[in-house]
Formats: C-alpha cells, sequence, structure tokens
C-alpha cells in the first residue's frame, strides 16, 4: 500500500491522477440529472473508468477517480457530508480491482499485465469489476445511512449494481481496447514507479486480498437481509455488519502492503 503515498512524489504519477479525476468528472456530470437517488446516486455510465483506469494506473487511478467523484459531486450541485463517504468509496473503486488482480494468487507475477488475453483474465476482470462495485456500494451506503440520509438497504442495493453493470460492460470494452496503447506510452503503472515504491507482494498482502474479499462477500449481502427485514436508518445491527465489512476493506488494503 506504500505506493500509494510514494507515487507522490512522481510526476508523471500525478499527471495520471489528475488525467482521471477529469475524466471520470466529465463523464459523471453531465449524468446528474438522471438521478436514481436525489443527490446521492444518478446513472453513471462513467463507472467503467474506476476499475479499468485502477487497473492501468493503479494508485494513481485509485486517487483519481476518488477525487473525480468529489469534482462530480461539487459541480453536479450533489456535494455534502455524505460525499467524504463517496470519497473513500470511489477510492476503493479503483483500488481493490488492482489489488486483487495482484494478489489473490490467480496470475503469477509474469502474468499480471491487465490485457484481458485469455479466459482466465476475462474471469478475474469480471471477478475483481464486481468485487469493487460491492466494495464501494458497501462503504457508501454504510456511511450515508450512518448520517441518517438514506437507508442502507437502498444504496447497498443500487450502488453495486449501478457500479457493477457499467464496470463489467464498459470498462472490459476500456480496459481490452486501451491497455496496448497505455502499455506502449509507457503509462502502466508499474513502468512509472521506481522498483523500490513498487508493492512486493507475499503471505501478509494474499492474506490481506482475502480479508477484503470475506469481509465484501460476506458483509453486504447479511446487512442488505438485516436493512430489509429491519427498515429505517441507523438500525444498530445493520451499521454494526456494514461496519465491520467496511473496516475490513480497508483493513485488508493496508495489509496488501
Amino acid at each position: 500500500m506504500k505506493e500509494v503515498f510514494t507515487m507522490w512524489k512522481s510526476t508523471k504519477m500525478i499527471v495520471l491522477t489528475a488525467v482521471t479525476a477529469a475524466i471520470y468528472a466529465a463523464v459523471l456530470i453531465p449524468f446528474k440529472a438522471i438521478p436514481l437517488v436525489p443527490g446521492f446516486t444518478e446513472v453513471r455510465p462513467a463507472n467503467m473508468i474506476p476499475v479499468a483506469f485502477g487497473l492501468f494506473f493503479g494508485p494513481a487511478g485509485a486517487w483519481g477517480a476518488a477525487i473525480g467523484n468529489t469534482l462530480g459531486d461539487i459541480f453536479g450541485s450533489t456535494f455534502g457530508v455524505g460525499s467524504l463517504f463517496g470519497l473513500v468509496g470511489n477510492f476503493l473503486f479503483a483500488y481493490v480491482p488492482y489489488k486483487l488482480w495482484m494478489n489473490l494468487g490467480i496470475l503469477k507475477p509474469e502474468e499480471q499485465a491487465p490485457d484481458c488475453k485469455g479466459l482466465k483474465k476475462i474471469v478475474l476482470f469480471m471477478v475483481c469489476a464486481i468485487l469493487a462495485s460491492a466494495a464501494c456500494g458497501l462503504f457508501i451506503a454504510w456511511g450515508v445511512d450512518l448520517l441518517g440520509f438514506v437507508p442502507f438497504s437502498v444504496l447497498g442495493t443500487i450502488i453495486p449494481i449501478n457500479n457493477a453493470i457499467a464496470a463489467c460492460v464498459l470498462g472490459f470494452i476500456l480496459t481490452i481496447l486501451l491497455y496496448p496503447r497505455i502499455k506502449k506510452w509507457d503509462l502502466y503503472w508499474k513502468d512509472v514507479l521506481p522498483e523500490a515504491d513498487l508493492p512486493k507482494g507475499g503471505p501478509i498482502a494474499r492474506i490481506g486480498a482475502y480479508v477484503m474479499v470475506i469481509s465484501i462477500v460476506i458483509c453486504l449481502p447479511v446487512a442488505l437481509v438485516l436493512a430489509y427485514q429491519i427498515g429505517g436508518t441507523q438500525a444498530p445491527a445493520v451499521m454494526a455488519v456494514a461496519g465491520i465489512g467496511s473496516i475490513g476493506c480497508l483493513v485488508g488494503g493496508a495489509l496488501m502492503l
């Protein structure tokens, strides 16, 4: 995870962060006029960007997604205290894919180029995109319900589905089309960062990956079941389960050094 911080020493990574943020915000803002939950989420074809750009640009993609979503809220007139959870949730939306891609143990180090060639990489892309979509939705829905704004059952359902459709369809196409050019232009994050700043993987990172996956796969559906049964906002059982899942995602991410 240290590359999330050391990347700010690289001018090229900062530029990639700014490019990601600008593109994400530019595609988000026009669709603010088509809300699904007014003030909190809308139709978002821009959700094709975080997964693809996370795989391309690593930590720069994650920071870019976080900043771009915040800019989208500011210029789309939906900025508020809930945007803090949106910032972290969209960071996870791009962070989860590139970390799981590396650390689930499915691909050998020499196979990890995100070119989506072959069935194994295609399946892994879909798995990473769905888990990233769910992690984003889990964290945002928990935070917004914690503030008492919208029940967890609403955003905890809409955000993961909204994210996953765009990421798995448009994001997959974007990845196939752009990765060869990203690699050719020397913009792939592993080619940009110095060797000393690249994550090393290993047993702790593998544990972190599975802590993250378990937190998402167990806590999101359990919290949704409880939320639909209990109803309303700030239900203690829902907040506890969703909070454990959200914190588990962050802990898993921190372990993937």
